[in-house]
């Protein structure tokens, strides 16, 4: 399975016995992108490039990641590869790739000792050419889980989810490295407050910054920069839809929407369809 979006690909670099990995999603040149972040401990970079009043509207790939902000180096590594291939903003420096990196905790689970590097990185861009792979316990989600509220014996194996949804030309896909600290919910069955009073001693709303949501938003619609933004806020809203509590303040949950350019479209069109990939790749997961 690949990307039906053309000229998007993805790369992972796994490390199953420490339980961690790094996803790397090379996009085409002329990319326009946003973001929006909504949990309460993320960890990320490059990430205010993306805010609409910003000059750079371009990216080159976006960095998924485990580690926490110590996975962050892996981007390191992804502007190195990207660096080495012409790829980037012009300056009288040399080109700089834009790589957007987000990162989720999987520190407490596995070897906390082995973390996303910038090698980890450079092997994962490099592995954009090779196959392609959109789910599963690889890359950013080899060390996630779901319903960390639960506490360790109650949560259950998340991991990297994909979803794409179609309306005539437009396409729109979302890939999410599902680690909340909630449950992934089906659809009318949200978590009720006999639940949350049901939780074992140790658990509930007393954790630490061990969760987070992250993703990946990509459309072939020609949108703005403002426009990306929307859809990221679209994204969003798909995850509060699956995961059930949302946004906490132990997620770092956040997004970053991309847009190709090759079809016309209306935002509010894309972003509906957003909404429904998001929800559909996280509820994939759980």
């Amino acid at each position: 399975m690949a990307f039906e979006v053309p000229g998007v690909r993805i790369g992972h670099w796994t490390d199953a016995v420490g339980e961690t990995g790094c996803t790397v999603v090379e996009l085409p040149e002329g990319t326009t992108a946003s973001h929006e972040v909504r949990g309460g401990a993320p960890a990320s970079r490059e990430l205010d490039l993306l805010d609409p009043d910003k000059t750079v509207d371009r990216i080159d790939a976006v960095v998924l990641t485990g580690g926490s902000a110590f996975g962050l180096a892996a981007a390191d590594g992804v502007m190195r590869h990207f660096a080495e291939r012409g790829r980037g903003v012009p300056t009288p420096g040399g080109n700089v790739p834009i790589v957007p990196t987000l990162a989720l905790f999987d520190l407490a689970v596995g070897d906390n000792t082995s973390r996303p590097t910038a090698e980890s990185g450079y092997v994962a861009a490099a592995a954009t050419g090779g196959e392609q792979v959109l789910a599963g316990r690889v890359g950013a989600g080899t060390g996630a889980y779901v319903g960390h509220w639960r506490g360790p014996d109650g949560r259950r194996p998340g991991g990297l989810g994909h979803a794409v949804h179609r309306l005539g030309e437009i396409v729109v896909e979302a890939l999410c490295a599902v680690n909340a600290y909630g449950d992934v919910d089906h659809g009318g069955q949200a978590v009720s407050f006999d639940s949350v009073r049901a939780l074992p001693v140790g658990a509930g709303f007393d954790a630490g910054r061990a969760h987070t949501t992250i993703g990946l938003v990509v459309t072939n619609a020609a949108l703005s920069k403002v426009d990306c933004r929307v859809v990221a806020q679209g994204a969003h809203d798909g995850l509060s839809r699956a995961l059930t509590p949302p946004h906490t303040r132990f997620d770092g949950d956040g997004f970053v929407a991309a847009a190709t350019g090759e079809v016309a479209a209306h935002v509010d069109v894309v972003r509906l369809l957003a909404l429904a990939a998001v929800t559909d790749a996280i509820r994939s997961v759980g």
